[in-house]
């Protein structure tokens, strides 16, 4: 790439008219060059990230493991475990429940373990009261079907953990192609908005990973056994798609306020584009909702609600910025804020209280709501 650092003319015209003048041919260097370095970073990546797959594959399981689950309280839960391997998960209805008697406990555990008699060596049963780990998530093991199943998942999982390590890299690379290009103005915004937009990326994977995604899985499940089908297993290339986009899916939908904002700074939109584009975006981020999520209308919304909320969030702020009284603007903002949050806070705590074992509460939460539960209906269950 050419150097122009020691042209004082050039540097004069980056610092008041957007960057120096290259032509055609030299534009098309710089971008060959953004091309090389973005394609060595992300084969780079992949690289690292292959050799690493299992721990990645690891990783991406846990949310199956940790997605609530729920059981009818007459029937018993009896989870079979071979070791630390765990066999299989069934229930007991009232009937087998009173005909096997393992206990009062609605969650039980069956070991298998070696007893010695006499001189043979025979598998027995051993019945215990599960504990916290062992009655939580779903027993759903990943099966591979095919002889290249395992291949095409590493090369799967390689591929979007590539991405993620890799666009740190990739973006630094496109602002240094662009940069020369912009005025100091329009660089200092983009600039802010690249480590803005990092931090809300990794917040947006983050959240699906603990939040979206074992609701998601929960609800697939209940949705398939209301339908009447059982769900022994899932084959493993279609799970690692699926949590991969979703999670990428939501980690772009989190740029949405940076984009957005950086663009309205640097003059290309404004508060009215904005406000007339609402209903297009609504849409949109449904749409988003339905092609990146399961099938059913509970993860679409909670996937939508949370774009949605950006999306207006942008809208706000860009209307601040836009006022020429910005005290009693921002007066106005932490209102509508407030409001905002507050309706959430009665939303989620009314969820919790009707149903605090449905939403992964804490160990102290549940109680304390039971309890409250308990004070305002005593004779209730």
């Amino acid at each position: 790439m050419a150097d122009y650092s020691d042209d004082p003319h050039r540097y004069s015209e980056e610092e008041d008219g957007g960057g120096p003048v290259k032509t055609f041919l030299e534009h098309l260097e710089d971008f060959r060059w953004v091309l090389i370095k973005t394609m060595v970073t992300l084969g780079v990546a992949f690289v690292v990230c292959l050799v690493a797959a299992n721990w990645v594959v690891a990783v991406l399981e846990r949310p199956l493991h940790h997605a609530p689950v729920r059981y009818p309280k007459k029937n018993q839960v009896v989870t079979v475990f071979f070791g630390t391997n765990r066999l299989s998960t069934f229930q007991l209805p009232p009937d087998q429940r009173e005909q096997f008697n393992l206990g009062t406990n609605q969650f039980m555990t069956l070991h298998l373990v070696p007893i010695t008699v006499g001189t043979n060596q025979v598998l027995g049963v051993q019945a215990e009261a599960a504990t916290g780990d062992e009655m939580g998530g779903l027993a759903i093991p990943l099966v591979s079907l095919s002889p290249a199943g395992a291949f095409i998942v590493a090369v799967q999982v390689a591929f979007y953990a590539a991405i993620v390590v890799g666009l740190p890299f990739i973006l630094y690379f496109i602002a240094e192609f662009v940069f020369p290009a912009l005025k100091w103005k329009e660089r200092k915004y983009i600039f802010k908005g690249l480590f803005i937009g990092l931090g809300l990326f990794m917040c947006g994977l983050l959240f699906c990973y603990f939040l979206l995604l074992p609701i998601s899985l929960s609800a697939s499940v209940a949705y398939t056994e209301w339908l009447g089908f059982t769900v022994p297993q899932w084959r493993m290339e279609e799970y690692i798609s699926f949590v991969s986009k979703f999670m990428l899916g939501m980690g772009l939908g989190f740029e949405m306020p940076v984009v957005l904002l950086v663009l309205v700074k640097i003059g290309i939109l404004n508060y009215q584009t904005l406000r007339r584009a609402r209903r297009y975006v609504v849409v949109l981020c449904f749409f988003l909702g339905a092609v990146l999520t399961t099938p059913e209308i509970i993860t679409q919304i909670l996937m939508a609600f949370p774009l949605l909320g950006l999306y207006e969030f942008s809208v706000w702020v860009a209307w601040y910025w836009e006022q020429p009284d910005r005290a009693a603007a921002r007066r106005q903002l932490w209102l509508i804020i407030g409001v905002a949050v507050l309706i959430v806070a009665v939303i989620l705590g009314v969820a919790i209280y009707l149903r605090p074992d449905s939403f992964g509460a804490s160990h102290w939460l549940v109680p304390a709501v039971k309890s409250l539960k308990h004070f305002f209906h005593p004779g209730g269950q």
